[in-house]
C-alpha cells in the first residue's frame, strides 16, 4: 500500500499534555467545591473534548447538569488559555517523524477533539517547523470524533482518498473514526490508552515508538 496522507491525533500521540490537562481540570473542580483526579484516572477519560471531560469528572452521582457542565467547561476553557504550555512537549521522536514524512512528501493534518482555537495554538506553538495541510479541533458546526466528518472533511482538503490515508492515534476515539472514515487505524502505546482498548476499537496496527511509524510507512511506501 503506498500512503499519501496521515492524519494525527494531537493529545496523546504527537503531544503529551496530559499533566497541563489534569492541572487545568482539578483547578476547575476545586474552585467548584468538586473533589479532584488523580493523574491516572484523567488518563482515562480524556478524548471526547472539554464537555465530556467536565461530565466524566464531576462527583459519582451527580446529577449533571447541563446548564452547570457548560459553566465548567468555560471556566476550563479561560484556565486553559493561560496553563496548556507549562508542561506539555511533544513525545520524543515525533520531530523526527515529521522530518520523515515531509522528506517521503507524504502530507500532514492534525484532527483533535480540543477546542479549534487550543489545538491550532498547539500546534503552530510547538511544532512551528512542519507544515500541516489541515489542522482542526472541535468547532461547534463540526462533530466530534469519533464521527468521521472531520477526518473527511480533511481527507477533501488534502484531495486524497480516505483509503490512502493513515489515522494515528492513542484512543478509541481515534480508531473508532478511522474505521468510520476507511482510514488505515494505527494505534500508538505511548499516549493514553492500553493496547487492548486499540485492538478492540479497530486498531489493525500498535507501534511503541515514532521510529517504528518511519520504518512501518517506508515497508509501505517504496
Amino acid at each position: 500500500m503506498n500512503y499519501k496522507a496521515v492524519i494525527f491525533d494531537l493529545d496523546g500521540t504527537l503531544l503529551d499534555s496530559l499533566a497541563d490537562l489534569a492541572n487545568t481540570l482539578n483547578t476547575v473542580l476545586v474552585q467548584n467545591g468538586m473533589p479532584t483526579h488523580s493523574m491516572e484516572t484523567v488518563q482515562k477519560i480524556v478524548g471526547y473534548g472539554m464537555h465530556e471531560l467536565i461530565r466524566k469528572a464531576m462527583p459519582h452521582g451527580h446529577p449533571g447538569d447541563e446548564n452547570l457542565i457548560e459553566k465548567l467547561r468555560k471556566e476550563m476553557e479561560q484556565h486553559y488559555a493561560e496553563s496548556w504550555m507549562l508542561n506539555t512537549r511533544p513525545y520524543p521522536g515525533i520531530t523526527e517523524l515529521l522530518d520523515w514524512l515531509d522528506s517521503a512528501g507524504i502530507k500532514k493534518g492534525v484532527l483533535s477533539n480540543k477546542p479549534d482555537r487550543f489545538t491550532k495554538q498547539c500546534v503552530s506553538s510547538l511544532l512551528p517547523g512542519w507544515t500541516f495541510e489541515s489542522v482542526i479541533g472541535h468547532l461547534p458546526l463540526l462533530s466530534r470524533k469519533p464521527d468521521p466528518e472531520g477526518a473527511l472533511e480533511m481527507a477533501a482538503a488534502m484531495e486524497t482518498d480516505p483509503s490512502d490515508m493513515v489515522f494515528i492515534g492513542d484512543t478509541d476515539v481515534d480508531m473508532l473514526t478511522a474505521v468510520a472514515a476507511g482510514m488505515y487505524p494505527l494505534g500508538v502505546l505511548w499516549g493514553f490508552r492500553s493496547a487492548e482498548e486499540l485492538l478492540k476499537n479497530g486498531a489493525k496496527k500498535l507501534v511503541k515508538t515514532p521510529q517504528e511509524i518511519i520504518t512501518w510507512l517506508s515497508q509501505n511506501n517504496p
